[in-house]
């Protein structure tokens, strides 16, 4: 077994630019002074291994680099409290620097230790638990919904294939599923209509209850601040709220709405060269949960709100319909971006339109989600905290079904941390 150090002898001030080139089941480990040179030839370590080597061979001074993978943040957390630094790499950035036509492990893992050495390494934001987590929420929602949407595909092709007459849609209600029990459908297609079935109500079963913990996130801290302001934007609900949360984390790493429109892969591209100038689709790079959810808020956006629609339908008189959907995400983005910075109300509609957004919203909760609220105390109480809608007491956007908020007084005797100081 070859020694630890190479031949270069490492003093006690040296400090070493480790890099790991993270695979399934082991990783490639290797080290470089800063002048470039070999300091530990690279070498696999089982990940079975992998905690015990680290804790043996890693010094406090020394500055590690690993690119974003799959399993990258449970090592991100095993090397941390053992090194001066610990560097995250955009994997795609360094393959666009760091090319070459000769790629082994042992190549790769001395490439990204030499450039850490050079300071080249593009780094990705290190999210802290709590986001990782909700990233991972969103990220089980959203797999099993398209599961879901799999399994519905399949049954409308057995009814498609014989001119069955199902309903549009997802509802399976037992007057909706008579179709399955056709004298035309083979034996075979019934167990397969019955097995798929079993299969979407038991998906459902997991989506909803996914659903629940995110709206029960969405009102407990870190996250309830955040999903306040977004909840009063058209266009948004629990779903796109949280999966917008998750994406962004914290929106002080944004100084500016075009980096953030940037990272969501929502801004457009451009080609220059000498005096020629030509403008590209969106570039698409970034977070594509935070680019889906966008594109979903822009489109509830154009059912009920009247500003939002205007603006559509001017940017489709100049481009194609996907494109001006598009065009509004990324505008609804920007709008994102100074709410959540500057913690401010969204001004463009109503305060009884908000109000009617927070009662919506209500209906996605429980008691205990809404920590013992009413509904009308709940509009009220979060109306309250944006310090708007004082003299608003009910909410008639549908004159036939008008809904009263709760009064001031009431909300204050039960959340008395709303009163101002004196």
């Amino acid at each position: 077994m070859k020694s630890i150090e190479n031949t270069i002898p490492l003093q006690s001030e040296t400090v070493r630019f480790v890099a790991l080139d993270i695979h399934k089941h082991y990783s490639m480990i290797g080290a470089v002074n800063r002048d470039s040179q070999v300091l530990l030839d690279p070498r696999r370590v089982e990940h079975s291994h992998l905690e015990n080597w680290l804790r043996k061979h890693l010094k406090p001074t020394d500055r590690v680099v690993i690119e974003a993978t799959t399993n990258a943040w449970h090592i991100y957390d095993l090397i941390d409290p053992l090194v001066a630094e610990v560097v995250v790499a955009n994997p795609m950035k360094v393959k666009q620097i760091a090319y070459a036509r000769i790629k082994t492990d042992k190549l790769d893992v001395l490439i990204l230790a030499r450039l850490l050495a050079a300071n080249l390494i593009p780094a990705v934001w290190v999210p802290p638990m709590h986001v990782r987590e909700l990233r991972s929420l969103v990220s089980q929602r959203r797999r099993l919904t398209q599961m879901h949407t799999q399994v519905i595909n399949r049954m409308h092709s057995i009814s498609h294939r014989h001119h069955l007459g199902h309903p549009k849609g997802k509802r399976f209600l037992p007057k909706d599923c008579a179709w399955q029990q056709s004298e035309c459908l083979s034996t075979m297609e019934k167990l397969q209509l019955e097995l798929d079935m079993a299969t979407r109500l038991h998906l459902k079963t997991q989506i909803d209850r996914l659903t629940q913990e995110m709206a029960t996130l969405s009102t407990d801290e870190p996250w309830e601040a955040d999903a306040l302001y977004l909840m009063q934007i058209p266009g948004f609900g629990v779903i796109t709220t949280m999966t917008v949360l998750a994406a962004i984390g914290d929106i002080s790493r944004f100084s500016h709405p075009k980096k953030l429109t940037s990272y969501a892969g929502l801004a457009p591209g451009m080609h220059q060269s000498g005096v020629k100038f030509r403008g590209k689709g969106i570039t698409k790079e970034g977070r594509k949960e935070l680019r889906w959810a966008m594109v979903e808020v822009a489109w509830r956006c154009l059912k009920g709100n009247a500003y939002w629609k205007e603006r559509f339908e001017t940017f489709k008189k100049r481009m194609h319909p996907n494109q001006a959907i598009t065009a509004v995400a990324r505008h609804l983005l920007v709008i994102v971006w100074h709410v959540l910075s500057k913690q401010e109300p969204y001004r463009q509609i109503t305060e009884e339109r908000i109000a009617y957004k927070f009662l919506t919203w209500s209906w996605q909760l429980n008691d205990q989600q809404r920590d013992g609220l009413s509904r009308s105390q709940f509009v009220r109480y979060n109306l309250m905290r944006l310090d708007i809608g004082h003299d608003l007491e009910r909410i008639a956007l549908n004159h036939k079904y008008p809904r009263k908020i709760a009064p001031v007084s009431e909300v204050l005797a039960l959340k008395p941390e709303l009163r101002p100081p004196a």
